[in-house]
């Protein structure tokens, strides 16, 4: 059993120690230059402030060993040596190369001087490693909750569509990975929601995600990943719809809307738009499927007054058929007035059923939908009301004429 250190003793290691701080701090110093090439990389300003670190340190060594209930406060002062910056590019991996660095120069320097010194060293050195985990710890937790919030102001900026100058910056600062196409999806949230293991599910599909949660409705803005920055993992691109329906096992009960792909993230406040247009009607369309995407319920969204809706549905429907034939149209109307009987249709128009049946397949050519499904046959009737309204308002209107009283 070793013998007890007294206080004569104790109080000359001491003075020693104090003596010799100043060649610990330069040898130690030397040897982060000589063992760590990330040390010596460092640009000189940075590389100070981490020597300052080392001798905060040793300093603090001396003052726990002539007092060790001063442990807590002493090892917090080392790192308040380091500005907050510091902490950003240095990670623990390296603090703990620094921490062992040091550890290793200062019991290289006291041997000989006692066990009771090399156990002090042990003992406080591990003090110091914990610390510095909590450092880290904190630093990140705080990180954390600034991301979330600006995550939250970010997507809170695209779905009311009040960007601004700063949002670029703001999504850089996000670490944002996402490139080309954007779309929005809307649901809502989980009673358990695990926000990392979606984002997970959405790095292995190949797209980044900024996730908002509102209360019930979670909405996630869909970007997809730069090659370079998934090597590894999904090499295909997958479209929208198909990513939409793998990420729909994170999302509630509930219907699931997808907006429209727009061209980049600062344009993604147009899909967002449309995707809460239609995830507000969406229990509308009875059988609608999940996710369904938010053009698929153009009707429901033009009935409850979206604009966008009623303009979507006379461009791409009425106005392409009335462009291309008249015949197209008054066949179209009839047939869905006459509830998609082909003879009734061509009793109606005097031709041949045959006839009809060409005429509605040349609608199908010239916009895409298909007039004898039920569902699409009800987004035809609907175009076609609004094409009427706006035509007929326009004749009847004219050019706008200031009164004169």
């Amino acid at each position: 059993m070793p013998r007890p250190v007294t206080p004569a003793e104790k109080a000359e290691t001491l003075a020693w120690l104090r003596r010799i701080s100043g060649d610990l701090a330069t040898a130690t110093l030397a040897r982060l230059e000589d063992t760590l090439p990330w040390y010596a990389d460092m640009p000189p300003a940075r590389r100070s402030t981490v020597g300052l670190v080392a001798q905060a340190g040793i300093s603090s060594f001396i003052q726990w060993f002539d007092d060790p209930t001063s442990t807590p406060w002493i090892a917090a002062d080392i790192f308040a040596a380091a500005p907050r910056e510091l902490l950003r590019s240095v990670s623990l991996q390296q603090t703990l190369q620094l921490i062992r660095v040091t550890v290793e120069v200062t019991e290289e320097r006291v041997a000989g001087r006692g066990e009771d010194l090399r156990e002090a060293i042990l003992l406080y050195s591990r003090e110091i490693a914990f610390t510095a985990a909590d450092v880290y710890a904190r630093a990140a937790e705080a990180r954390g909750l600034w991301d979330a919030r600006l995550e939250a102001l970010v997507v809170d900026s695209i779905l009311t569509g009040e960007a601004d100058d700063e949002l670029p910056s703001r999504i850089a600062a996000l670490g944002w990975h996402g490139h080309g196409e954007v779309s929005v999806l809307v649901g809502t949230t989980p009673p358990q929601f695990d926000v990392d293991h979606l984002r997970r599910m959405a790095r292995k599909l190949g797209v980044d995600v900024l996730v908002g949660v509102q209360g019930s409705r979670l909405v996630l803005v869909i970007g997809r990943i730069e090659p370079s920055a998934r090597a590894g993992e999904q090499t295909v691109e997958l479209p929208f719809p198909e990513i939409a329906n793998r990420l729909e096992s994170g999302f509630g009960a509930g219907h699931l809307v997808l907006g429209p792909a727009v061209p980049a993230l600062v344009e993604a406040s147009q899909s967002a738009r449309a995707a809460l247009a239609g995830f507000a009607v969406a229990r509308a369309w009875r059988n609608a499927p999940r996710p369904v995407e938010a053009d698929d319920l153009l009707p429901e969204r033009a009935l409850a007054g979206d604009t966008a809706a009623k303009r979507t549905l006379v461009e791409r429907i009425y106005r392409p058929l009335s462009a291309h034939s008249t015949d197209l149209v008054t066949t179209l109307w009839s047939y869905l007035d006459n509830g998609r009987s082909l003879e009734a249709t061509a009793r109606e128009l005097f031709v041949h059923p045959n006839t009809v049946r060409y005429r509605l397949k040349r609608v199908s050519d010239v916009i895409g939908w298909d007039a004898t499904g039920p569902r699409e046959a009800f987004i035809l009737q609907t175009a076609l009301v609004l094409g009427a309204i706006g035509t007929d308002m326009t004749r009847r209107r004219g050019p706008a004429t200031r009164r004169t009283r």
